[in-house]
């Protein structure tokens, strides 16, 4: 489970990521959203208008540092491998 988990939890974040930038449908408000998540107004613009896919743009190194794991944590996100040290199962 050690290792499982480090992998789930990567795939869990970056699914995340993915329906964030999916509810942000429109280049205004994923512009919008970026500036307010501290990017810079240049690179906000030049990826909120990205052609590429939303699985493509989850793992985008934009996305990763302005969604961070911190932030999903305080959204409410639980990961495997947190509950998982917590249960303290062996």
């Amino acid at each position: 489970m050690k290792k499982l988990l480090p992998q789930v939890d990567e795939w869990y974040r970056r699914r995340l990521r993915m329906v964030i930038w999916k509810q942000w449908k429109r280049i205004g408000a994923r512009l919008r959203n970026l500036i307010k998540l501290g990017i810079a107004k240049y690179k906000a613009r030049e990826y909120a208008n990205t052609r590429k896919g939303y699985w493509h743009t989850a793992n985008s190194p934009i996305l990763s540092t302005s969604i961070t794991n911190e932030r999903l944590k305080q959204a409410g996100y639980i990961f495997f491998t947190d509950h998982y040290r917590k249960v303290g199962v062996n």
